[in-house]
């Protein structure tokens, strides 16, 4: 696993999220998804960095399955 990704059952059901933070990388991937920029959703999470960003990216295409 990508080592800016963590799981834990105690930390949002164990969903993926941002090492450190509750931050879901769903949530990330999905902003960026609806064509939010990066810069806004720096803003939206303070703490977040463009490498995290960049690592729910990663996690999601190497983990997930496409349809």
């Amino acid at each position: 696993m990508h080592t800016k990704i963590s799981t834990h059952p105690n930390v949002c059901h164990g969903k993926p999220v941002i090492a450190g933070t509750h931050i879901l990388v769903s949530n990330i991937t999905a902003s960026l998804a609806a064509g939010e920029p990066i810069p806004s959703i720096l803003e939206s999470y303070p703490g977040l960095t463009e490498q995290d960003i960049l690592a729910a990216l990663e996690f999601v295409c190497k983990f997930k399955p496409l349809p």
